[in-house]
């Protein structure tokens, strides 16, 4: 693209927006991490970071390709892969003063935060070297067909008419669903749930989902791709309707236990993030927030049948994932409305009848059932060559010290007196 069509605006927007969006993956990492114990703090947080690592790569050489690239409907081509014509025109997409490389970098971050999702249904168990073949072969097998059906104008759910504004379905629910998958393969916790497994850090747990909701505002305001009304709209819809979702779960707190707590209020919000990220520039402020008390109070009561079915999802990844995933999908065919965006079709309440409903129901069921059987056989091929599961004695020793040979707190106390070295003693290094 020559300089005289450039839309600087638009473009220093999407740049600016990737930026947020790569930031809710360290958030990911600091949310999940100070939900677990303390000697798994360091594994919890690597994988995050491994994800940014693999993910980035594996997208640029094929994933977008697969994503955005001519194809059959159900994926796309081999047209864009390796981006090495940077003309190239993305089909379908209207890219009015953008470069395609703003585009390719804004949609590598949410291809590398769907993945990151997934960890906490696995915390302080999965092996390290089955997670990173397991995130390898899912960016590419499951969450580039599924980016194809939705955010791509030539997938098939696209061609239907269903709208997924951010990732309800393509990130949310798919990662959710693929949650429910790795908890029940890698099974529960040694000692859950009779044993307590808690928080062993809410302010860092408190950092992480202040950096979420920071760099949500990128994940739906720039899914308008320039600065405009839509855009304001959907960083509109993403504050309000995060907020109505802590208040919401806090107050179900409040009725159920009497006692609201921090860690409910941060995933309150989450579940609000989560449910109007479909919905974001399709709805008004006002459905927004019915939206976010919605969400709040299901994904509470989802949390509760984890114990139910006594399956380990140690970090209720599906209860706020899978679960606000599905809300916003719903919500969108009764909610949107072309009053605010042209873009979207009229939900039930504006008088669009059941049809945009029905589509979002089979769109959003598809992609959790696709990403279900996937996921167990991805999951099950990375079982056969390094085994998913950590063995007992190194989850009693926690994946910090087991996996990377780290301790996140190893602090010198004043009493301490550090060890004199001579030539005759050389010292010991950190891994000795």
């Amino acid at each position: 693209m020559d300089q005289a069509h450039l839309d600087v605006g638009a473009t220093a927007w999407l740049l600016t927006s990737a930026a947020l969006v790569l930031l809710m993956t360290p958030g990911v990492a600091f949310f999940y991490g100070g939900m677990v114990r303390a000697s798994n703090v360091l594994g919890t947080v690597m994988q995050s970071l491994m994800t940014i690592g693999t993910v980035s790569v594996i997208w640029l050489l094929l994933g977008f390709s697969l994503a955005f690239g001519r194809g059959n409907g159900f994926v796309g081509g081999f047209g864009l892969a390796g981006l090495t014509d940077l003309t190239a025109v993305v089909p379908g997409v209207h890219l009015d003063g953008v470069p395609v490389l703003a585009f390719v970098v804004f949609q590598m971050m949410f291809a590398v935060i769907t993945p990151a999702l997934i960890t906490g249904a696995g915390a302080e168990r999965w092996r390290f070297s089955a997670f990173v073949f397991f995130v390898a072969l899912w960016s590419l097998l499951v969450y580039a067909p599924i980016a194809h059906w939705l955010f791509s104008p030539l997938g098939w759910a696209s061609r239907l008419g269903a709208l997924d504004f951010a990732g309800g379905a393509v990130v949310h629910a798919n990662a959710g669903a693929a949650a429910l998958v790795i908890a029940a393969l890698l099974g529960r916790r040694a000692g859950w749930p009779t044993s307590h497994h808690r928080p062993h850090n809410l302010p860092l747990m408190l950092l992480g989902t202040a950096l979420l909701w920071f760099g949500w505002f990128g994940f739906n305001g720039g899914s308008a791709l320039t600065a405009n009304n839509v855009g304001a709209l959907a960083v509109t819809n993403t504050q309000v309707a995060a907020a109505a979702g802590l208040m919401s779960w806090a107050f179900a707190e409040q009725i159920r236990f009497r006692k609201p707590t921090t860690l409910g209020a941060a995933s309150g919000a989450v579940a609000g993030l989560v449910a109007i990220t479909p919905a974001a520039g399709y709805v008004t402020p006002v459905s927004a927030v019915l939206i976010g008390v919605v969400a709040g109070v299901i994904c509470h009561l989802a949390v509760a049948l984890k114990t139910l079915f006594r399956l380990d999802d140690a970090l209720d990844v599906a209860a706020v994932h899978l679960g606000g995933g599905v809300v916003g999908s719903l919500a969108v065919g009764l909610f949107a409305t072309s009053s605010v965006n042209p873009a979207a079709s009229n939900g039930l309440f504006y008088g669009g009848g059941y049809r945009l409903l029905g589509v979002q129901a089979l769109s959003v069921l598809t992609v959790v059932a696709y990403s279900a059987v996937a996921s167990l056989l991805i999951a099950g091929l990375a079982d056969r060559i390094f085994g998913n599961r950590i063995s007992p004695r190194a989850e009693g020793i926690g994946m910090d010290l087991f996996q990377h040979g780290e301790s996140a707190y190893a602090i010198a106390s004043p009493q301490e007196t550090p060890v004199k070295t001579s030539a005759k003693a050389p010292a010991v290094n950190d891994h000795g």
